[in-house]
């Protein structure tokens, strides 16, 4: 497996937040509904943007939609998330078709796109909404994620220990709408430009052999 790095330091892509408390109803006015002969996979490596657009990238992923997982507060929205109140992380729900692209390619790809060995942080952005969770639906998924971990380890593929999290999915709260497709909607954005960009890029060189048609 190859690996990439971000280490840019800039702004974060993070607000000043209040008090998280559960919400009646959820943030995102519409839904993707999940076609019957397709999967969903998901995780969450650091800020959405960049691994939302990552994702869309692979050829098999029919869509990748950001939102937020492993917390406990009800239909958070994104201001309660990055206060770190919720115990929500930035998270990717994949729709994927398993004829096209396998969970173990995805958690491969999840893997060689961001650093597993940061606590709590990914490239600039700082704090627990940007940790590093595996989310498993099966024991067959649990079982793929640990064995990744343990090769990773035995290859010692990284000089710091993984401290990703796999854990269970409980429940994903898909985010409000304008963090869909996020950096195809706002190409300019610095934080696009200089994050989020290079982390694609340096994927596309990584793993040419998954990318979909027309978007090496």
């Amino acid at each position: 497996m190859r690996l990439f790095l971000i280490s840019l330091q800039i702004a974060a892509c993070t607000i000043a937040a209040p008090k998280a408390i559960d919400n009646p109803t959820p943030v995102a006015k519409a839904t993707y509904s999940v076609p019957q002969e397709h999967k969903t996979a998901y995780f969450a490596s650091g800020c959405f943007w960049c691994v939302e657009a990552v994702f869309e990238h692979v050829d098999g992923v029919q869509e990748a939609i950001s939102g937020y997982a492993g917390g406990t507060t009800i239909n958070p929205n994104y201001r309660q998330v990055v206060s770190g109140k919720t115990g929500h992380a930035e998270s990717i729900k994949i729709v994927y078709d398993p004829k096209k692209v396998s969970f173990k390619t995805l958690v491969q790809v999840f893997f060689g796109s961001h650093d597993p060995t940061t606590l709590n942080r990914q490239g600039p952005d700082k704090g627990t909404h940007y940790r590093s969770i595996a989310f498993y639906e099966t024991e067959n998924e649990k079982k793929i994620i640990e064995k990744t971990i343990e090769n990773l380890t035995k290859i010692k593929r990284y000089r710091n220990p993984i401290v990703t999290e796999v854990k269970k999915l409980d429940v994903f709260y898909q985010a409000e709408d304008y963090h869909q497709d996020f950096e195809e909607n706002n190409p300019n954005n610095p934080y696009i430009r200089a994050v989020s960009k290079p982390r694609v890029s340096q994927f596309l060189q990584a793993y040419p052999e998954i990318v979909k048609a027309g978007l090496e």
